[in-house]
Protein backbone atom coordinates (compact mmCIF):
# COMPACT_ATOMS: atom_id res chain seq x y z
CA UNK A 1 0.00 0.00 0.00
CA UNK A 2 1.33 3.44 -0.90
CA UNK A 3 0.74 6.76 0.80
CA UNK A 4 1.24 9.92 -1.30
CA UNK A 5 3.12 7.97 -3.95
CA UNK A 6 5.48 6.44 -1.38
CA UNK A 7 5.49 2.97 0.07
CA UNK A 8 3.82 2.70 3.48
CA UNK A 9 6.55 0.30 4.63
CA UNK A 10 10.37 0.63 4.49
CA UNK A 11 12.00 -0.81 1.37
CA UNK A 12 15.55 -1.51 0.25
CA UNK A 13 15.99 -0.86 -3.43
CA UNK A 14 18.43 -3.77 -3.79
CA UNK A 15 15.68 -6.16 -2.68
CA UNK A 16 13.31 -4.89 -5.39
CA UNK A 17 13.19 -6.16 -8.97
CA UNK A 18 14.96 -3.92 -11.50
CA UNK A 19 11.59 -2.63 -12.70
CA UNK A 20 8.32 -2.63 -10.76
CA UNK A 21 5.01 -3.56 -12.36
CA UNK A 22 4.00 -5.60 -15.36
CA UNK A 23 4.71 -4.95 -18.98
CA UNK A 24 7.58 -5.39 -21.38
CA UNK A 25 11.11 -6.11 -20.33
CA UNK A 26 12.93 -3.27 -18.53
CA UNK A 27 14.37 -0.81 -21.03
CA UNK A 28 16.88 0.67 -18.59
CA UNK A 29 19.14 -0.83 -15.98
CA UNK A 30 19.95 0.57 -12.57
CA UNK A 31 23.48 1.06 -13.85
CA UNK A 32 22.15 3.28 -16.69
CA UNK A 33 20.11 5.36 -14.25
CA UNK A 34 22.94 5.68 -11.72
CA UNK A 35 25.44 6.66 -14.43
CA UNK A 36 23.11 9.40 -15.68
CA UNK A 37 22.61 10.78 -12.17
CA UNK A 38 26.36 10.72 -11.50
CA UNK A 39 27.06 12.60 -14.74
CA UNK A 40 24.58 15.30 -13.74
CA UNK A 41 25.97 15.61 -10.20
CA UNK A 42 29.57 15.72 -11.44
CA UNK A 43 28.72 18.49 -13.91
CA UNK A 44 26.27 20.62 -11.94
CA UNK A 45 26.23 19.45 -8.32
CA UNK A 46 23.94 17.25 -6.26
CA UNK A 47 21.14 19.82 -6.17
CA UNK A 48 20.85 19.52 -9.95
CA UNK A 49 19.92 15.84 -9.66
CA UNK A 50 16.15 15.46 -9.99
CA UNK A 51 13.94 12.65 -11.18
CA UNK A 52 12.85 14.81 -14.11
CA UNK A 53 16.39 15.58 -15.22
CA UNK A 54 17.62 12.00 -14.84
CA UNK A 55 14.62 10.80 -16.85
CA UNK A 56 15.47 13.27 -19.61
CA UNK A 57 19.11 12.19 -19.53
CA UNK A 58 18.26 8.54 -20.20
CA UNK A 59 15.36 9.33 -22.53
CA UNK A 60 12.28 8.23 -20.61
CA UNK A 61 9.32 9.94 -18.98
CA UNK A 62 9.59 11.09 -15.39
CA UNK A 63 6.71 8.88 -14.25
CA UNK A 64 8.28 5.91 -16.04
CA UNK A 65 11.46 6.44 -14.04
CA UNK A 66 9.51 5.87 -10.83
CA UNK A 67 8.92 2.29 -12.00
CA UNK A 68 12.67 1.77 -11.64
CA UNK A 69 13.50 4.13 -8.77
CA UNK A 70 10.56 4.77 -6.41
CA UNK A 71 12.18 7.58 -4.38
CA UNK A 72 14.89 10.18 -4.78
CA UNK A 73 16.63 8.62 -1.76
CA UNK A 74 16.88 5.41 -3.78
CA UNK A 75 18.48 7.36 -6.61
CA UNK A 76 21.07 8.69 -4.17
CA UNK A 77 21.78 5.15 -3.01
CA UNK A 78 22.31 4.05 -6.61
CA UNK A 79 24.75 6.93 -7.08
CA UNK A 80 26.79 6.08 -3.98
CA UNK A 81 26.96 2.44 -5.03
CA UNK A 82 27.97 3.35 -8.59
CA UNK A 83 30.97 5.47 -7.60
CA UNK A 84 31.93 2.97 -4.87
CA UNK A 85 32.51 0.55 -7.73
CA UNK A 86 35.48 2.71 -8.78
CA UNK A 87 37.62 1.27 -5.99
CA UNK A 88 40.17 -1.16 -7.41
CA UNK A 89 39.89 -4.15 -5.07
CA UNK A 90 41.65 -6.60 -7.37
CA UNK A 91 44.92 -6.79 -5.42
CA UNK A 92 45.22 -8.96 -2.35
CA UNK A 93 45.92 -7.08 0.91
CA UNK A 94 49.64 -6.64 1.55
CA UNK A 95 49.57 -7.98 5.10
CA UNK A 96 50.42 -4.56 6.56
CA UNK A 97 47.00 -3.42 7.73
CA UNK A 98 48.08 0.13 8.54
CA UNK A 99 49.58 0.63 5.07
CA UNK A 100 46.55 -0.92 3.39
CA UNK A 101 44.06 1.24 5.29
CA UNK A 102 46.13 4.34 4.64
CA UNK A 103 46.17 3.52 0.92
CA UNK A 104 42.38 3.03 0.94
CA UNK A 105 41.96 6.39 2.71
CA UNK A 106 43.98 8.10 -0.03
CA UNK A 107 41.78 6.41 -2.66
CA UNK A 108 38.66 7.57 -0.82
CA UNK A 109 39.98 11.13 -0.76
CA UNK A 110 40.66 11.00 -4.51
CA UNK A 111 37.20 9.51 -5.13
CA UNK A 112 35.52 12.36 -3.26
CA UNK A 113 37.48 14.93 -5.22
CA UNK A 114 36.41 13.27 -8.48
CA UNK A 115 32.81 13.38 -7.28
CA UNK A 116 32.55 16.48 -5.02
CA UNK A 117 28.91 15.74 -4.20
CA UNK A 118 29.79 12.42 -2.57
CA UNK A 119 30.63 13.72 0.95
CA UNK A 120 27.04 14.98 1.26
CA UNK A 121 25.77 11.42 0.79
CA UNK A 122 28.26 9.65 3.05
CA UNK A 123 25.78 8.16 5.48
CA UNK A 124 25.22 4.74 7.08
CA UNK A 125 21.81 4.84 5.37
CA UNK A 126 23.58 4.17 2.06
CA UNK A 127 26.23 1.94 3.60
CA UNK A 128 25.10 -1.55 2.57
CA UNK A 129 24.72 -1.54 -1.20
CA UNK A 130 26.49 -4.23 -3.27
CA UNK A 131 29.66 -2.26 -4.08
CA UNK A 132 29.85 -0.82 -0.57
CA UNK A 133 29.56 -4.31 0.92
CA UNK A 134 32.40 -5.48 -1.33
CA UNK A 135 34.47 -2.53 -0.15
CA UNK A 136 33.77 -3.29 3.53
CA UNK A 137 34.61 -6.95 3.03
CA UNK A 138 37.90 -5.91 1.42
CA UNK A 139 38.63 -3.59 4.36
CA UNK A 140 38.10 -6.45 6.81
CA UNK A 141 40.51 -8.51 4.70
CA UNK A 142 43.08 -5.73 5.02
CA UNK A 143 42.56 -5.77 8.80
CA UNK A 144 43.19 -9.51 9.24
CA UNK A 145 46.46 -8.71 11.00
CA UNK A 146 44.80 -6.50 13.60
CA UNK A 147 43.89 -8.41 16.74
CA UNK A 148 40.42 -7.06 17.43
CA UNK A 149 36.80 -8.20 17.10
CA UNK A 150 35.25 -7.76 13.68
CA UNK A 151 32.85 -5.17 15.08
CA UNK A 152 35.79 -3.09 16.31
CA UNK A 153 37.38 -3.35 12.87
CA UNK A 154 34.19 -2.03 11.29
CA UNK A 155 34.31 0.87 13.75
CA UNK A 156 37.86 1.60 12.58
CA UNK A 157 36.74 1.61 8.95
CA UNK A 158 33.85 3.93 9.81
CA UNK A 159 36.14 6.27 11.72
CA UNK A 160 38.66 6.45 8.87
CA UNK A 161 35.91 7.10 6.33
CA UNK A 162 34.39 9.73 8.59
CA UNK A 163 37.71 11.54 8.96
CA UNK A 164 38.35 11.41 5.20
CA UNK A 165 34.85 12.76 4.53
CA UNK A 166 35.32 15.63 6.99
CA UNK A 167 38.76 16.47 5.62
CA UNK A 168 37.61 16.48 2.00
CA UNK A 169 34.49 18.48 2.88
CA UNK A 170 36.74 21.20 4.29
CA UNK A 171 39.01 21.04 1.24
CA UNK A 172 36.08 21.39 -1.13
CA UNK A 173 34.56 24.25 0.89
CA UNK A 174 37.88 26.10 0.89
CA UNK A 175 38.25 25.64 -2.86
CA UNK A 176 34.67 26.80 -3.46
CA UNK A 177 35.19 29.90 -1.33
CA UNK A 178 38.44 30.65 -3.16
CA UNK A 179 36.66 30.55 -6.51
CA UNK A 180 34.11 33.10 -5.27
CA UNK A 181 36.69 35.66 -4.11
CA UNK A 182 37.60 38.71 -6.22
CA UNK A 183 41.26 38.15 -5.29
CA UNK A 184 43.53 35.10 -5.15
CA UNK A 185 43.69 32.73 -2.21
CA UNK A 186 47.39 33.57 -1.87
CA UNK A 187 46.54 37.26 -1.44
CA UNK A 188 43.98 36.51 1.25
CA UNK A 189 46.33 34.13 3.05
CA UNK A 190 49.04 36.82 3.09
CA UNK A 191 46.66 39.37 4.64
CA UNK A 192 45.43 36.93 7.27
CA UNK A 193 48.93 35.75 8.17
CA UNK A 194 50.07 39.34 8.57
CA UNK A 195 47.13 40.06 10.89
CA UNK A 196 47.80 36.90 12.89
CA UNK A 197 51.49 37.81 13.21
CA UNK A 198 50.59 41.22 14.63
CA UNK A 199 48.21 39.69 17.17
CA UNK A 200 50.74 37.05 18.27
CA UNK A 201 53.40 39.76 18.63
CA UNK A 202 51.30 41.55 21.29
CA UNK A 203 52.25 38.88 23.81
CA UNK A 204 48.60 38.15 24.66
CA UNK A 205 48.83 34.63 23.25
CA UNK A 206 52.10 33.07 24.49
CA UNK A 207 51.07 29.46 23.88
CA UNK A 208 49.94 30.28 20.35
CA UNK A 209 53.23 32.13 19.80
CA UNK A 210 55.16 29.06 20.89
CA UNK A 211 53.09 26.82 18.60
CA UNK A 212 53.73 29.06 15.58
CA UNK A 213 57.42 29.37 16.44
CA UNK A 214 57.76 25.57 16.47
CA UNK A 215 56.16 25.19 13.05
CA UNK A 216 56.55 28.37 11.07
CA UNK A 217 56.73 26.80 7.61
CA UNK A 218 53.90 26.42 5.10
CA UNK A 219 51.29 23.80 5.91
CA UNK A 220 51.56 20.60 3.88
CA UNK A 221 47.93 19.47 3.70
CA UNK A 222 48.85 16.04 2.33
CA UNK A 223 51.22 15.46 5.24
CA UNK A 224 48.57 16.64 7.72
CA UNK A 225 46.08 14.20 6.15
CA UNK A 226 48.52 11.31 6.52
CA UNK A 227 49.49 12.15 10.11
CA UNK A 228 45.84 12.44 11.13
CA UNK A 229 45.05 8.98 9.75
CA UNK A 230 48.19 7.37 11.15
CA UNK A 231 47.26 8.56 14.65
CA UNK A 232 43.81 7.01 14.32
CA UNK A 233 45.22 3.73 13.02
CA UNK A 234 47.85 3.62 15.77
CA UNK A 235 45.15 4.12 18.39
CA UNK A 236 43.59 0.79 17.32
CA UNK A 237 46.90 -1.11 17.32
Amino acid sequence: MAVGGRSATPEVIWARPERAGRGPRAAYSRADIAAAAVRIADADGLDAVSMRRVAAEIGCGTMSLYNYVPRKEDLYELMVDAVSGEYDLSQEPSGDWRADMLALAHRARALMHRHPWLPRLMSPVYGFSPNVLRYLEYCLGCLEGLEAPQGTKLELVAMVNGMVTTYVTNELATAERSRSLPWSQEQENAVRIAYLGREIATGKYPRMAQAFAEDAGPIDLDAVFERMLERVLNSFA
